[in-house]
């Protein structure tokens, strides 16, 4: 059974949260599918995981790109799990569709983004009576992870 996470990001931007998640994953041995709807996202985050950190880079493709289906980290404008990813990461209110098959499906999204924080209370109503286990995760001011719910 999957797991549903919404991550609240009120101290950082996804830009800034996102490769950390992404390299706890890959220490793990994890593979991911990052998935917006908005292009532009799409080829910032290209750049950026190949630069975030100087003394790191996370490996990576989108999914127009060469042999998609060997990407440790997926970028894609839909949730087809090309690369057999575990996790599947939510960006810009992007909807996850069927979470059959994930081990876990996180959606991130911005307090100052009105959108997506719409979009994102909508999600957590549609599984709220499904045996999907939900958790809503805030960042303290240490920048850390809680679990609010």
């Amino acid at each position: 059974m999957p797991e549903l996470w919404f991550y609240h990001l009120e101290q950082a931007r996804v830009e800034d949260a996102l490769p950390e998640l992404l390299l706890k994953l890959q220490a793990r041995g994890g593979r991911a599918l990052v998935v917006s709807d908005e292009g532009d996202r799409l080829s910032h985050l290209d750049q950026h995981l190949w630069a975030f950190r100087e003394d790191s880079f996370l490996p990576h493709g989108l999914a127009s790109g060469p042999q998609p289906e060997d990407q440790p980290v997926l970028l894609s404008e839909t949730p087809d799990n090309r690369n057999k990813a575990s996790m599947l990461f939510c960006l810009d209110g992007a909807d996850p569709g069927s979470l059959e098959g994930w081990e876990r499906v996180i959606v991130m999204f911005e307090a100052s983004d009105e959108t997506t924080l719409a979009k994102a209370r909508a999600l957590w109503s549609r599984f709220k009576q499904s045996d999907i286990t939900r958790s809503y995760w805030k960042q303290n001011e240490q920048g850390r992870w809680e679990k609010q719910a």
